[in-house]
């Protein structure tokens, strides 16, 4: 499974990590230089979720953090895209989970 969110499309993103030497001119010295640079990898913070869905289907997807916080979801459905509020579903018999489901099912 590729590390891409499944709202955002956030992925591992390539960069350089870059080593100075010297002293800062707002310090006194005579500015930093850059001695050498090499390769790294910026990897989102994706966490699976357990989703609760307006339909009441429970859905798992990989979300990266911001849009945790965000607390709201866009997804595509049949060529529309619907935005619905994240709801965690619950994990073992939760009497309101169930009752929930029973009402939309």
């Amino acid at each position: 499974m590729s590390r891409v969110c499944a709202v955002t499309g956030r992925r591992t993103r390539i960069g350089n990590k870059v080593k100075r030497r010297g002293l800062a001119k707002r310090d006194g010295g005579v500015g930093r230089r850059v001695t050498g640079r090499s390769k790294r990898t910026f990897k989102p913070n994706l966490q699976p979720v357990r989703i609760l869905t307006p339909e009441g289907s429970v859905v798992t997807l990989r979300l990266s953090t911001k849009v945790i916080k965000r607390g709201v979801i866009s997804l595509e459905k049949n060529g529309k895209v619907k935005s619905f509020p994240l709801v965690k579903a619950v994990r073992g018999r939760n009497r309101a989970f169930t009752k929930a489901q029973k009402k939309t099912g």
